[in-house]
């Protein structure tokens, strides 16, 4: 049960977001969706000092956060003096034909006005989304981000597997699994290769894992210095290949389509691989921002993450976490390790609360307003 917007695509939620394109505006952007129920936002330090290919990806960000079919409008509000003018952003999404809204801090003459102004379209803009109602839909209609978070050695056994069982019924639907975390794939490149649908496919996929470790190698350092991470040790993973062989789990069996860019919109069903990084906020972001509605992640060590515009269901890889924190997670597959449960059944209870949450039932990070978010920057600031 979904809502159906102009640009004919289908939201799972209904929000208004408060955009701000600087950091600058951050703070403004919190004070109005502590002012009007139905708005969210969020905190973020980039919009301005940018240039080349890192001003494009975050305007790209930018304009995918609020071209997302969980979003109903926009209100945009800028300083007025950025890079990433807000303006600029704004014209872009009403192309959508969802409502957007604009908003100076300098035009308005200061915050106090900045936040009563946007107030009043806020305000506004909910009461109107509060008139739609929710529809029958297609789970051909989603596109579910896939994410691993505080991996452990029971990650590439149960959850992850059955995150791709979950990846493989949504594309055999018609729906689209998006699988990220380009630095976490290190190793397993191969068998996703293998899985392309042509040759070109095939090779971009070497191409994109050899950028990420030639990132790591400009500065000097291994990759592997950081991954896989202290916590992640713990739990048991001795190297970033054997970290890898498990995220690549969570892509199921189906063929894989294509490769996007940070934030990018997938062009095709089935499923795809953004590039991003491992850290999970950013590849969180870019994943929403590349349109998709909900995301599954799991979690061997715990983490809160949640998104501002997006629910996150988190799987647990083991019972004991589940029962440990279990105000963050939601679904436990450490009935797999026990033998309680199989991969394929479990995954079958994961669609079972992907739908759920489609049609409104909360996730534990959007009730405890677990709004995180962070851009991949590329580039230096100026």
């Amino acid at each position: 049960m979904g809502y159906k917007r102009p640009d004919g695509s289908v939201g799972i939620r209904n929000h208004v977001l408060i955009l701000p394109t600087i950091t600058c505006a951050t703070q403004a952007a919190m004070q109005i969706t502590k002012l009007v129920h139905g708005t969210v936002s969020f905190v973020h330090q980039h919009g301005c000092a940018q240039v080349g290919d890192d001003y494009e990806q975050t305007f790209r960000t930018y304009y995918g956060i609020g071209a997302n079919p969980n979003i109903y409008g926009v209100i945009v509000l800028g300083l007025g003096c950025e890079t990433h003018q807000a303006k600029s952003v704004a014209s872009e999404l009403a192309k959508s034909g969802k409502p957007v809204e604009l908003v100076s801090i300098q035009d308005e003459g200061g915050t106090l006005d900045a936040i009563c102004k946007g107030a009043k379209l806020a305000a506004r803009m909910v009461q109107k989304a509060s008139e739609q109602r929710r529809e029958p839909c297609e789970l051909s209609e989603l596109i579910v981000g896939t994410e691993c978070g505080g991996s452990d050695a029971c990650s590439g056994l149960s959850a992850n597997p059955a995150v791709g069982r979950v990846s493989d019924l949504i594309v055999e639907h018609g729906g689209t699994a998006i699988l990220a975390e380009t630095t976490e794939l290190i190793g397993a490149e191969h068998l996703l290769a293998q899985r392309a649908v042509s040759p070109q496919v095939s090779k971009t996929v070497y191409e994109i894992i050899n950028n990420m470790e030639k990132r790591a190698f400009s500065m000097g350092v291994d990759i592997r210095t950081g991954n896989p991470s202290p916590g992640n040790k713990k739990g048991g993973l001795s190297t970033l290949e054997e970290k890898s062989l498990g995220a690549a789990n969570k892509a199921g069996t189906s063929p894989l389509q294509e490769i996007i860019a940070y934030a990018e919109k997938p062009t095709k069903k089935g499923l795809v691989w953004m590039d991003t990084p491992g850290q999970d906020i950013e590849q969180l972001t870019g994943m929403t921002a590349g349109g998709a509605q909900i995301v599954l992640f799991t979690t061997g060590r715990g983490t809160p993450t949640g998104s501002p515009i997006a629910p996150v269901i988190k799987i647990s890889t083991n019972s004991h976490l589940y029962e440990k924190m279990n105000d963050n997670i939601d679904l436990n597959a450490g009935t797999i390790i026990e033998g309680i449960e199989t991969i394929d059944s479990v995954g079958d209870r994961i669609l079972e609360e992907i739908i759920s949450v489609c049609s409104g039932k909360l996730t534990k990070a959007e009730i405890l307003k677990q709004n995180d978010f962070g851009i991949w920057r590329i580039g230096p600031t100026f």
